[in-house]
């Protein structure tokens, strides 16, 4: 049974009742569109992600991306940021701005299903 908007806001909540996400690669929105159980909110640009993400969003980014680590003390919520995992200074500058948590781009797509208290997955051995 999942409990209601109305329940008691709760800011270390894994699950967020939305994610904003700036990730202009394809393939990477497709997986993030799996998720299902959240909405998740595509921003076209950094400009449009500063001003719609909200302090309970769980908001996603290409660290990769142009600009990114920049804009990231601008940004509210809770900040999760991925890079290449070859990408030893842009995973520090992340950190060092502010970002929240920063994954290597394979971690951060193989523990989506986790993340997001996703039911597909299985949590017993393994």
């Amino acid at each position: 049974a999942m409990s209601g908007p109305t329940g008691s806001p709760d800011p270390d909540l894994e699950r967020p009742n939305r994610v904003v996400a700036y990730v202009p690669d394809l393939m990477d929105r497709s997986r993030l569109a799996r998720l299902g159980s959240v909405t998740v909110l595509y921003v076209p640009d950094l400009v449009t992600l500063v001003a719609e993400a909200q302090a309970e969003d769980l908001v996603v980014v290409d660290l990769s991306r142009p600009g990114v680590v920049e804009v990231l003390a601008q940004v509210p919520g809770r900040v999760v940021g991925f890079a290449s995992h070859v990408d030893a200074a842009l995973i520090e500058a992340a950190r060092a701005a502010g970002c929240g948590e920063v994954l290597p781009r394979s971690r951060f797509f193989a523990t989506l299903g986790a993340r997001f208290g996703d039911a597909g997955g299985t949590s017993s051995n393994g």
